[in-house]
């Protein structure tokens, strides 16, 4: 190890080790604690922890939160750690609104103010500013958490106040917020119109956000029957945006979509399940781990889906999860300030 060159150890072997072990290097020395806090070493090692063995769930519970692994074998978590929040909270008041890459976007809902938070390294930072920026509101407002073409971590809010609405994007790497355009459309402002999270809306039409050019379009819902409940949401996998239709209401069907292009092409088909018993009021959200596609609602039920299984098998109960009060992310350095 004493013969080989300092950047060779650092860049080829530290880059991959687990987050925490990073931290516990940078006291080795000055050196290395200067190398391991450069950007291009944390472009690294975020490139190399973004798998799936690294991913942890965290559940929130009222003051308190916990980690658990993912043991994607058996659908089930392995041991919890305890995590201590580092900001001033009060009981059940932290709500999980985005995350990327080991950050998480958070709403404190006794103040509505947003933060950038790694529970990993537990830095965080506050969005909220004296002239009223940073601060969410809950069905008003929508939240998205990106990475820009210049690696400049970036939060996009979408918010309505009073009839107004307004777009913002805040910059890590200067700190501060600013106004875009946005579509111009009239329902839009309706305190009846419900946001998702990111940048899905509505049941017939989807916004998409370029997060370089910094410009909205819209396109077409998946064509889903009309018939009951609607409901759509959004995935990453490998790069390519796929969406859950889903229609009906106490016994629902659920298709997977991929978008090419401005299309949506179906991937899969679930069939309704009589002994599953799901209902439309409660969103549905999901990550996917080691192939299979975990479907959860708020309420607490969680449901998986076997790719690789024939469609009227592959629909079935795990595991206990809060949506709403949790995350799946990966263990990384990335920190939510400059």
């Amino acid at each position: 190890m004493a013969d080989l060159p300092t950047h060779t150890i650092v860049f080829e072997i530290l880059t991959r080790l687990p987050a925490k072990d990073v931290g516990r290097s940078k006291s080795v020395c000055k050196q290395w604690y200067a190398l391991l806090s450069t950007q291009d070493f944390v472009k690294i090692h975020c490139s190399r922890s973004v798998v799936s063995s690294n991913q942890r769930v965290l559940l929130i519970d009222d003051l308190t939160c916990s980690v658990r692994p993912i043991i994607s074998n058996n659908n089930d978590y392995g041991p919890s750690s305890t995590v201590t929040f580092p900001f001033h909270h009060q009981n059940n008041d932290v709500s999980i609104l985005s995350h990327l890459n080991g950050l998480l976007c958070v709403c404190l809902n006794h103040t509505y103010e947003l933060l950038l938070w790694n529970p990993t390294t537990t830095a965080f930072k506050r969005l909220s500013t004296p002239d009223s920026h940073g601060f969410y509101i809950n069905n008003l407002d929508a939240i998205g958490l990106y990475v820009d073409a210049n690696d400049d971590y970036k939060v996009l809010h979408i918010k309505r106040r009073s009839g107004v609405l307004g777009v913002y994007v805040y910059s890590r790497e200067v700190d501060s917020w600013r106004n875009i355009p946005f579509i111009t459309r009239q329902e839009y402002l309706s305190p009846h119109f419900n946001w998702s999270a990111g940048t899905f809306c509505g049941t017939n039409v989807v916004i998409c956000f370029d997060v370089n050019s910094e410009q909205f379009k819209e396109i077409s819902f998946p064509p889903v029957p009309s018939n009951g409940m609607v409901q759509g949401v959004l995935v990453n996998v490998k790069n390519v945006l796929h969406m859950f239709a889903s229609t009906g209401m106490f016994e629902m069907t659920i298709d997977l979509w991929t978008l090419q292009g401005d299309y949506w092409i179906k991937v899969l088909l679930c069939p309704p399940i009589p002994l599953i018993s799901l209902s439309l009021w409660c969103d549905i959200t999901h990550y996917v781990t080691n192939g299979n596609w975990f479907v959860m609602t708020k309420l607490g039920k969680l449901f998986t889906i076997e790719m690789d299984m024939k469609p009227f098998e592959c629909f079935y109960p795990v595991s206990w999860f809060r949506g709403f009060k949790g995350a799946v992310f990966v263990q990384t350095i990335v920190s939510p300030s400059i």
